[in-house]
C-alpha cells in the first residue's frame, strides 16, 4: 500500500473554481474501458460537481475523440488501460497533443515507480482505484486549482529508478507520431509494416527513427524499442530476432 497522501491545501473550493470560471460548467472527462467503474467515478464526481458535463470514453480512440470535441475539458480521469493504449501511451498521447488539459490518472495499481512514472510523464495527479469517494474530491479540487494531487512517495530513489526517470523525461518529449512509431518499434514491427499502418512513407518512417533516437541520446532502434516496452509496460516482450537496426 502507498503512504498517506501528500494533498496540498487548496483554499478554494469546487464551487469557487466554477464562480472564478464566470460560472461555466465544468466539464470532466471520464476514460475507462469498465462501464461499472466508469459509473462510479460518475456519482463521485457528482457529489463534488453536481453541474458538471461528463464525458465517457472507452477506449484511446474515443477519448481521442472526446478531446477533439471538447478542447476546454477542465480534467481527464484516466485509466491506463484501455483498447487502443499500452501502458502510459494515452498519457503521453494527451499530454503531446492536449497539453493544456490536466489528466489525474485513476489506476488499479497502486505501485510507487507508476506513480512516480504517471508524473514523469506529466500527470497532474494520481488515485488508485480503491480511494475512497473523499479522495476523488481532494484530487479534484487540487488539480482544478491548478496544484498536483499525489500520495507521498519515499524520498530516496534507487540510482537505477534515477536513471529510468530521466529516460522518461525524454521518452515524454517525443510528438505524438513520433510516440506513435516508437510504440510499433515496440511490438517489434518493421518499417514497411509501421508506413502501412501509421499510412506514411517508409522514408517518413526513417526521419522518426532518426528524431527518437536523437532524443532518446541512443544509437539503435533496438535500444528505443526495448526501452519503450520496458518504460510504457507494453506487456508481453515482443520479438525483436527479425528486426534488424535498418528496419
Amino acid at each position: 500500500m502507498l503512504p498517506k497522501w501528500n494533498m496540498p491545501v487548496v483554499p478554494t473550493t469546487l464551487e469557487c473554481y466554477e464562480a472564478a470560471q464566470g460560472m461555466t460548467r465544468t466539464t470532466l472527462i471520464i476514460a475507462d474501458d469498465h462501464p461499472l467503474f466508469r459509473a462510479a467515478l460518475k456519482e463521485a464526481v457528482g457529489r463534488h460537481l453536481p453541474d458538471a458535463q461528463i464525458v465517457e470514453a472507452s477506449s484511446l480512440d474515443t477519448l481521442q475523440r472526446a478531446v477533439i470535441e471538447h478542447p476546454d475539458a477542465d480534467v481527464i480521469l484516466l485509466d491506463l488501460r484501455m483498447p487502443g493504449a499500452k501502458g502510459f501511451s494515452a498519457l503521453l498521447y494527451l499530454r503531446a497533443e492536449h497539453p493544456s488539459v490536466p489528466v489525474i490518472v485513476v489506476s488499479a495499481s497502486e505501485d510507487a515507480s507508476v506513480v512516480r512514472r504517471a508524473l514523469d510523464f506529466g500527470a497532474s495527479g494520481f488515485i488508485p482505484k480503491s480511494a475512497r469517494i473523499e479522495t476523488i474530491g481532494e484530487s479534484l479540487r487540487a488539480v482544478l486549482g491548478g496544484r498536483v494531487f499525489a500520495p507521498r512517495l519515499p524520498d530516496r530513489v534507487a540510482k537505477a529508478e534515477e536513471q529510468d526517470r530521466e529516460l522518461a523525461r525524454r521518452l515524454s518529449t517525443l510528438t505524438p507520431q513520433q510516440l506513435r512509431v516508437l510504440i510499433l518499434l515496440a511490438d517489434g514491427q518493421s518499417n514497411k509494416y509501421i508506413a502501412g499502418n501509421l499510412n506514411i512513407t517508409e522514408a517518413t518512417v526513417k526521419a522518426h527513427i532518426t528524431a527518437i533516437l536523437r532524443k532518446l541520446a541512443m544509437e539503435r532502434r533496438t535500444q528505443a524499442a526495448i526501452l519503450a516496452q520496458r518504460l510504457l509496460q507494453t506487456g508481453e516482450r515482443a520479438d525483436f530476432s527479425n528486426l534488424g537496426d535498418d528496419g
